[in-house]
């Protein structure tokens, strides 16, 4: 190549990209307009696209095209979206991806874009099929998980609301406690700024959170606290003090005036135990007022589990977490009432215990006596690993094992709790701020030379990706879930 050529084909592969980011741009101005006009959130073969940028909507076209398999292009992604605009949707999940794929499939057979979309989703269209209203929301407590869930609960309003946070709920409300909330909320080691705004109403006790007004209450009893004095009704009480755990406990929520269901982000005694995605089904929602999000651990491995025992059978196997430290263990060597918790979590591995193995088969109950567990807490502050030695009743390769699990990850019931990743450079901290509980890591996966023995690497943002699996939970629970187009 002459030095011309090199410089026509420069031009021209920078023009192209150019014409790219062009059209990624035009695709995210619909995916706010609709969001924010329309209460219609779109994604990118599952991937959340409300808040990207350019380049990091662009890097998701390498995603379908090597994850997904599937080599769309941007411009007709953009096409498709913009003709949403156009079209009377009720507030509504879409997968642009799955629907612009399907567009270049079909276009020739339809007479334009428009006949296309309402072949499809003819459903979708009128807000009379938008038939619930939102739920109130009650954080009672405003640690790790609660802080975390009360970002997503304010990011996801506007049209379309699901779940509205009206109240937090803490021991102690007086101005420097709100003032240190707030700050909390504000900022985080682990997640980064909350983009967004925080502003303290102190003389009305409230913080003013992107608009909303969201009421401080303090107490030290849950059955002492009348919502309805705060405009609350029929309320979700979320709880994430880590302080009530069985039904007795939890019961006492329920009598408190303005309060409905509660919701434990722990696992939970002598209430259902509930993975998003696996048994959230067979809930009875009506006659059912306490339930639990399980662990961290659990949901995690519990996707995972999941497929295997369907597709090629558990005979037994363990299960060892890698874990990031807690607020359960100590920062330097001191007292602690469990074995090694007590030794510093910031320099230590510290071997523990891990009810996950058994909390699996509240959620499958063929994994009864088949696996065991333990774990390792280890010095850094967020994001965990599974690893999980299976012996298999079905033989397999690993190109067909993997290939199950990134089926599994693209269509069905499990395609927001399972995100499959192809880096082979993958670390802890690449997973946090992942919105799935299970990232399967496909590079790491070793199957026995016979085909009957696997070790399976999960990682999960054991804070962020739990929360939105209880999140998840919580607009089941509260019947306020969207149409959905996947």
């Amino acid at each position: 190549m002459d030095v011309l050529d090199g410089k026509i084909g420069y031009e021209a592969e920078l023009n192209n990209w150019v014409n790219k980011e062009k059209s990624a741009v035009a695709l995210l101005n619909a995916v706010g307009s609709l969001m924010y006009n329309d209460g219609v959130e779109l994604v990118f073969f599952r991937n959340h696209i409300v808040d990207v940028n350019v380049t990091e909507m662009l890097q998701l076209f390498d995603y379908s095209k090597n994850v997904v398999h599937n080599d769309i292009d941007v411009h007709t992604t953009a096409t498709v979206a913009k003709a949403l605009l156009d079209i009377d949707l009720a507030p509504s999940k879409i997968d642009i991806g799955k629907l612009a794929s399907e567009y270049l499939a079909e276009k020739d057979s339809v007479n334009s874009i428009g006949e296309f979309i309402s072949l499809k989703l003819g459903g979708f269209m009128g807000q009379d099929k938008h038939t619930f209203q939102p739920q109130d929301v009650v954080l009672y407590g405003f640690g790790r998980i609660g802080r975390l869930a009360a970002r997503e609960l304010i990011k996801q309003a506007g049209k379309g609301q699901q779940l509205r946070l009206r109240a937090i709920v803490t021991r102690n409300t007086s101005d420097s406690q709100i003032i240190k909330r707030a700050a909390l909320l504000r900022n985080d080691s682990v997640h980064g700024a909350f983009s967004g705004s925080a502003v303290e109403d102190l003389k009305n006790k409230a913080l003013i959170i992107n608009g909303q007004i969201v009421k401080m209450i303090e107490a030290k009893n849950p059955e002492d606290i009348d919502y309805t004095k705060y405009g609350i009704s029929n309320a979700l009480i979320i709880d994430n003090t880590g302080v009530f755990k069985d039904k007795e406990a939890l019961s006492r929520h329920l009598k408190g005036k303005g309060v409905s269901k509660v919701l434990l982000t722990a696992p939970g005694g002598e209430i259902p135990n509930i993975v998003y995605g696996i048994n959230h089904k067979e809930l009875d929602l009506d006659g059912t007022d306490i339930y639990s999000a399980a662990s961290c651990t659990t949901n995690a491995i519990s996707p995972i589990l999941k497929i295997i025992e369907d597709n090629f059978g558990v005979e037994k196997g363990h299960i060892e977490t890698v874990h990031a430290y807690t607020n359960d263990q100590n920062l330097l060597d001191n007292m602690h009432k469990k074995e090694r918790r007590g030794r510093s979590a910031a320099i230590n591995m510290v071997i523990t215990s891990t009810g996950a193995g058994k909390a699996v088969t509240k959620v499958i109950p063929s994994f009864k006596d088949k696996l065991t567990a333990n774990a390792v807490r280890v010095p850094t502050p967020n994001g965990s690993l599974a690893i999980m030695n299976l012996n298999l009743n079905k033989e397999t390769t690993l190109e067909e094992f993997n290939n199950t699990i990134r089926k599994a990850a693209l269509n069905g019931d499990l395609v927001n709790q399972i995100n499959y990743q192809i880096d082979p450079e993958l670390v802890s901290n690449d997973i946090i701020g992942n919105t799935c509980c299970s990232v399967y890591d496909s590079k790491a996966t070793i199957v026995s030379k016979d085909g009957k023995n696997v070790v399976v690497y999960v990682w999960y943002d054991n804070e962020f990706g739990y929360t939105k699996q209880v999140i998840r939970l919580a607009k089941h629970i509260a019947k306020v879930r969207r149409l959905i187009y996947y």
